[in-house]
């Protein structure tokens, strides 16, 4: 069985739709598994809902509507006939939302925060499922919370393998397309969870592990894994070929074309790994697999934006040691910080981290019980890695460099 992952821009309208099944004809789909996204920027649209809900009630009521607009648009792109059974079910499940929220006691906004968003996922594999029968195409529809079992940690779950494992492996159907959700999973009490924002790619993976699968194959509206961003970078290049080791390097670093955890579920099987364009499906893309000798013979550049850069320094002008070093990462975890690089001196420690999950103020009140705080807000963080001189120009130039640190294959640099 092949997996194939379609993230939110390639069914982000009707014609995005439509042509997925085009890619689906052109490369074959019986025994495939399809990990399919929230439409276009449904998330984002959703995460306005839940903000209404805890913050702007009076808004709600619209953030609602916009999300049903937009996807009762993509219908009628879709299908000739409001009477198709389709049109009930989004409106029985946007109704189900609506039940949610007047309903929820929870203040817990991270558990309300994947009850919600999950809607996306769950209404796009809906409207694909069903327009793939509209035009013949015989498909398996899977609820994924019924297959991917994780722990509480809303918003990051942490996936308990060994029921995950016997879910699929016990009843995953082969050879028919299967559509399934992405990001999502539930917990043992069945309410449901989230693995982490853009984490599709994983649930991709983690199917793919479980099914002994042949391949998975991501579809982008770019080439392949390229060497830096084009929305940043002049003159990306593709990466044709790359090992395990060295798109874990990337994803690890911020390349936002494969989510940092698909790798190690694949990597363990020797299961390759497919970038690939959902615009010309029929190029070679990127192929990730196991070989030393697949590292990149050219720099990559890794940007990360809206970044945290953080000093501390001891109140005493004492050393900071091990001691300290222990109990900042211990806040660091416990505040759910993403450290991206760490640097330290004999009194002070700087660490540039993400804060995706709004904690900083929080934490910053509990260091300066202990520090000397100073930190600088939406810095970016470049990593090139295999760098050289020309590459190192390219991203100092025109910028005030705040950190900079090289070990023998990565630059990392702090920039206003």
């Amino acid at each position: 069985m092949r997996v194939f992952k379609f993230g939110g821009a390639s069914v982000k309208d009707a014609d995005g739709v439509k042509n997925v099944l085009r890619v689906l004809q052109t490369v074959g789909f019986d025994d495939v598994l399809l990990v399919i996204s929230a439409m276009g920027k449904t998330t984002n649209a959703l995460e306005l809902v839940i903000k209404n809900y805890f913050e702007q009630s009076a808004e709600l009521p619209d953030a609602i509507a916009a999300v049903k607009e937009y996807h009762f648009g993509i219908l009628n792109g879709l299908f000739d006939n409001e009477n198709h059974e389709v049109f009930s079910m989004l409106n029985s499940m946007f109704a189900d939302l609506e039940y949610f929220l007047k309903t929820n006691k929870s203040p817990n906004y991270n558990f309300v925060y994947d009850q919600i968003v999950s809607f996306g996922e769950l209404i796009s594999t809906t409207i694909v499922s069903h327009y793939f029968d509209f035009c013949g195409i015989k498909n398996n529809w899977l609820d994924v919370r019924n297959f991917i079992k994780t722990d509480t940690t809303y918003r990051d779950a942490v996936v308990n393998w060994e029921l995950t494992q016997e879910n699929i492996s016990k009843n995953v159907q082969k050879n028919v397309l299967n559509i399934t959700q992405g990001f999502l999973g539930s917990d043992e009490n069945n309410f449901t969870t989230t693995l982490g924002r853009e984490g599709s790619d994983y649930t991709a993976a983690i199917f793919a592990y479980c099914i002994n699968a042949e391949s998975v194959t991501i579809w982008k509206d770019v080439p392949g894994v390229m060497n830096a961003d084009p929305r940043y970078f002049q003159n990306a290049a593709l990466l044709n070929q790359i090992s395990y080791r060295e798109a874990i390097e990337l994803a690890f670093y911020g390349a936002t074309v494969i989510h940092p955890k698909t790798l190690q579920p694949l990597q363990r099987k020797e299961i390759p790994l497919y970038v690939k364009s959902f615009v010309n499906p029929e190029l070679p893309g990127t192929s990730v697999s196991k070989g030393a000798d697949l590292e990149p013979h050219l720099p990559c550049f890794i940007v990360k934006k809206e970044q945290l850069l953080i000093s501390l320094s001891s109140l005493d002008f004492s050393f900071i040691v091990e001691e300290n070093i222990s109990e900042i990462f211990s806040l660091l975890h416990q505040y759910k910080m993403k450290v991206s690089l760490i640097q330290n001196s004999a009194i002070s420690f700087s660490v540039c981290i993400e804060d995706k999950f709004g904690n900083f103020g929080d934490l910053k009140n509990v260091l300066q019980k202990k520090f000397k705080v100073a930190y600088n807000q939406n810095v970016s963080l470049y990593t090139i890695r295999h760098f050289n001189e020309n590459a190192s120009k390219i991203v100092e130039e025109n910028k005030e460099i705040l950190l900079k640190q090289i070990s023998r294959e990565t630059m990392q640099i702090v920039t206003k």
